[in-house]
């Protein structure tokens, strides 16, 4: 029986080093600036369903960015959305291009991709973001205005 205590003590204390040791890492990471060429996690996101979008984009607060692939983009978009592929290899370079001020709607067929495509906001270093939640086919379920 004495063993086995001296054992579970063991185990007890090997496990408490390595949580202290684990909670050090966590802590230094934590406080460490980002390398050279990394932007620090300044990125807004907020989540709208299709109603909540909608009056955004009446109120002309948001510009639309689907990025959705150019031939769902044809199929049918958001009246006045921008589309820029999150799949294509160009993507972070185009959304160089845009105004990292601004607070865009983004958005794709369902929500994975535009999910995806925060880390690369992020990365880029936008503002603020508005992400669609359940995308396009939220939005037309919805019975919204599409363009074609």
């Amino acid at each position: 029986m004495i063993a086995m205590d001296k054992y579970a003590t063991s185990a007890f204390v090997a496990g408490m080093l390595l949580c202290l040791m684990m909670g050090a890492d966590v802590a230094r990471a934590q406080t460490q600036k980002p390398a050279a060429g990394i932007v620090a996690a300044k990125l807004k996101v907020s989540h709208v369903d299709p109603d909540g979008a909608e009056k955004l984009i009446k109120a002309k607060k948001v510009v639309v960015l689907d990025v959705r692939q150019a031939q769902e983009y044809q199929a049918g978009h958001i009246p006045g959305a921008k589309n820029i592929d999150f799949l294509k290899e160009d993507f972070e370079k185009r959304l160089g291009e845009l105004d990292k001020n601004q607070t865009y709607l983004v958005h794709c067929a369902s929500g994975g991709r535009s999910t995806r495509s925060l880390t690369v906001f992020n990365r880029a270093g936008f503002k603020s973001i508005v992400h669609l939640d359940g995308g396009m086919r939220a939005w037309e379920k919805a019975g919204k205005d599409v363009q074609k």
